[in-house]
């Protein structure tokens, strides 16, 4: 258990006051674009004792925070440098609000505070006085939320200051961290509260490299999940500790979970085993014994359909008769996964799913001058959506807008997001329907070979849903992500990696 905080200081109080306006300005939504989620006070007072603790004692303290917002850290650092003099402080924060409060309460302070995009910033020359000390929580802007004019230019500079190539799926935080490397002092300390899926995801890939050869990773923190230290986000966090100098060559890097500086689990992994695996959380969690054969050997397994707008496309019985809507242009489709009370799908004669209050994909290419003059209702009814659907992400690179993915039924599908603590977090449900399914399950088609020996014995389907309803959940939550709240999500290929016993 952790000593109880003192009280906090005065510029700590005013700090957090500021905080609680500058949260109050802009509602959830505005905050989760800009992915403005501030550091609580005692997390950032534990990330800036593991950089002191980390920084020599007798090494000057040049702090640098690239995305400060109202300056939890550096109030935090305030606190902790006891008798040791900071040289200097450096706050980047892009949002003029969050800076305004942050000129406002360190306006008495040596704090220099720089006004922009810390991504666009050149970095300092090296004569220039570089930080010793860098600690921050960068904002959770994920890539939805960049331009594709922001991306190229963030691309073109993460390859000529790192060589990297930039993925299109990476998270801002990604850019502000191997970015970051060029303000650094040689043997400066490097603290970074980040989500945890930088240890795992594909576009995290290159930083995972980078931050085994350019630096000396010290310590990879996980945060228990199921404390999500945000209460508006739902993301997981983990804490890097990096020293800027090439690791030796036997390097070992600590793993620990739990509380950051009370860990429960601790484990030291050679960096040789992280250059060779592809997913680092799993050094906190080893693997269960192999045993069967990955369903990415057995099954094409793909994420159900995305409607663009399920408010229009997805219609019930009594929909379907007063639309007049032929039975070509519209397929049966599993409900979602909370109105599903069985694992098991039998079928009506229609194909439809033989489950109370069916529900039918509208699925129509027809041009809309065809479709206004043969099918007037139903035209009417596509015309309420525009333009609050017809103009969304998915149906604007349509032709026509409201057309959908071509998908066939799949025997097996599977929820893919789940809550830790549930007996069973994934359910594999059998689908003797000709239903398809919506993007809250992954369906699973079987390859040619598990084809043609389910063709020859039907019971082979049965018996691989019942081994997959058997498997234990680790076997399955060890493959997932996790964010914030112990919530874990499995994609295709993640599903692809359990193993299932085929008899």
């Amino acid at each position: 258990m952790n000593p109880p905080e003192p009280p906090p200081p005065p510029w700590e109080r005013r700090r957090q006051a500021a905080q609680a306006e500058l949260d109050a300005a802009r509602d959830g939504e505005a905050r989760n674009r800009l992915g403005q989620f501030a550091t609580p006070p005692a997390l950032a007072r534990a990330l800036v004792r593991l950089g002191l603790q980390s920084l020599p004692p007798t090494a000057p303290i040049r702090f640098l925070d690239p995305s400060i917002g109202a300056g939890a850290l550096y109030s935090a650092l305030l606190s902790e440098a006891g008798e040791r003099p900071i040289q200097d402080a450096l706050g980047v924060e892009l949002d003029p609000l969050a800076l305004g409060y942050a000129q406002t309460l360190w306006a008495e302070t040596p704090l220099r505070l720089i006004p922009g995009d810390f991504t666009a910033l050149p970095p300092p020359n090296p004569a220039e006085a570089a930080a010793t000390l860098i600690v921050a929580n960068p904002p959770y802007v994920r890539h939805h939320h960049l331009s594709a004019e922001h991306k190229a230019r963030l691309k073109a500079r993460i390859l000529t200051q790192t060589g990297t190539r930039r993925s299109g799926l990476s998270g801002l935080y990604v850019d502000l961290l191997l970015l970051s490397l060029d303000w650094m002092a040689p043997g400066g300390v490097g603290v970074w509260l980040i989500p945890s899926e930088v240890l795992d995801v594909g576009y995290a890939a290159a930083a995972r490299r980078l931050l085994l050869e350019r630096v000396t990773l010290r310590r990879v923190h996980r945060m228990d999940p199921a404390a999500s230290q945000f209460g508006d986000a739902l993301v997981s966090s983990a804490v890097l500790v990096f020293e800027h100098q090439p690791p030796p060559a036997d390097h070992h890097v600590t793993f620990t979970f739990g509380d950051p500086e009370h860990p429960t689990q601790t484990r030291l992994v050679p960096i040789a085993a992280l250059r060779a695996a592809s997913r680092w959380r799993r050094e906190l969690s080893p693997a269960p014994a192999p045993e069967g054969v990955p369903l990415a050997e057995l099954f094409t397994i793909r994420r159900g359909v995305a409607t663009g707008g399920n408010r229009l496309f997805v219609l019930s019985d009594a929909q379907v008769s007063a639309l007049r809507l032929p039975a070509e242009l519209r397929v049966p489709l599993l409900p979602p996964p909370r109105l599903l009370q069985t694992d098991r799908v039998e079928s009506r004669p229609d194909g439809a799913p033989d489950l109370p209050n069916p529900r039918w994909l509208l699925r129509c290419e027809l041009p809309e001058e065809t479709l206004a003059e043969r099918l007037p209702a139903l035209w009417a009814h596509l015309q309420t959506g525009v333009p609050s659907v017809s103009s969304g992400y998915l149906c604007r690179h349509r032709r026509p807008w409201y057309s959908q993915e071509r998908r066939g039924p799949a025997p097996i599908v599977c929820t893919y997001m789940a809550r830790a603590g549930q007996g069973r977090p994934f359910r594999f449900i059998l689908n003797r329907s000709q239903a398809i399914a919506a993007n809250v399950y992954l369906m699973l088609h079987p390859k040619p070979a598990l084809s043609e020996r389910i063709a020859a014995d039907p019971g082979v389907l049965e018996r691989l849903w019942a081994a997959l309803n058997a498997l234990p959940a680790e076997a399955l939550t060890h493959e997932a992500r996790v964010y914030g709240g112990g919530l874990y999500k499995l994609e295709p290929k993640e599903l692809g990696a359990v193993r299932v016993r085929l008899d």
